[in-house]
């Protein structure tokens, strides 16, 4: 439990993998088959899921006593989540599974919202107003520099086919890094051409985008399997367009839009939610 609340403070996405009859997923697998395993993937709980599931653990909601602490508990939780949709999703599912009023969940979480809420106005009262400029953020993340130049290794293979799946997935402005966008958008050109001559296509670059080709080439990325390695790759983009989309969502229903475009964009948050959990 411990864990999960650091991991989450470094803005961590987790889920929790429940697994009965062994000690870890390699023998789970040996044991029950690959399939089985896949479904435990499949169904492993979001962080508020496994905290309020622990917390029942403890508690009889057929007591009263324990189904208020209960209530209160899972409110505090819910509470902490910032994204509107979420806290309706949760609430439906735990009002569902624990038979709890959707009403009486509401009623708390909004209470402890409105404190906290109240808190930090009072706090902005007694500060002293500042102003900052805001600074664009242009550097590009040495994680996704390393994924760039691990995709352009592989183009630099010069097979035309793997190019053909690299381009259905990867356009030139998802390179981040202004060298590797400009190395990417000579490569794309040239593939097609059907020019899949990689030393007549080196030979036309700059020498800057030569020199970062060669150190691309002298790194070696651990890649044994290309076939997988491109899977990789292409998860890798999809789960930060979901994510960012997933962030343009949120700042879109803070906006003053009517209820049926809210209704809309909450349907597609959820969709991406759900998306984002199965990839790994």
């Amino acid at each position: 439990m411990r864990a999960l609340d650091i991991l989450q403070n470094m803005g961590c996405d987790l889920r929790i993998l429940q697994m009965e009859g062994a000690k870890d997923p390699d023998e789970y697998i040996i044991k029950y088959g690959n399939a089985r395993f896949k479904n435990l993937i499949d169904k492993a709980l979001s962080v508020i899921e496994f905290k309020v599931k622990v917390l029942k653990r403890n508690l009889d909601l057929n007591n009263t006593n324990d189904k208020i602490k209960f209530l209160n508990e899972i409110a505090k939780l819910i509470s902490k989540v910032d994204n509107t949709i979420e806290r309706e999703v949760y609430i439906e599912k735990i009002s569902k599974e624990y038979e709890i009023s959707k009403e009486a969940i509401y009623a708390e979480v909004n209470k402890l919202t409105y404190v906290g809420a109240k808190g930090e106005k009072v706090l902005e009262k007694s500060k002293p107003v500042v102003q900052y400029q805001k600074i664009e953020k242009v550097e590009v993340s040495k994680a996704i520099k390393k994924r760039e130049n691990t995709v352009l290794s592989i183009l630099l293979m010069g097979d035309l086919n793997i190019f053909q799946i690299i381009k259905q997935n990867i356009e030139i402005k998802d390179f981040k890094d202004e060298l590797n966008q400009q190395i990417a958008k000579k490569l794309y050109e040239e593939f097609e051409k059907g020019n899949s001559n990689i030393n007549g296509i080196l030979d036309n670059l700059v020498e800057e985008e030569q020199n970062h080709i060669t150190a691309i080439l002298a790194e070696d990325y651990g890649i044994e399997d290309v076939e997988k390695a491109i899977d990789d790759i292409m998860q890798s983009y999809e789960k930060d367009k979901l994510t960012q989309r997933k962030f343009e969502i949120v700042e879109l229903i803070e906006t003053n839009i009517d209820e049926n475009q809210k209704r809309e964009l909450g349907k597609e948050l959820s969709e991406i939610i759900i998306r984002l959990a199965k990839i790994k």
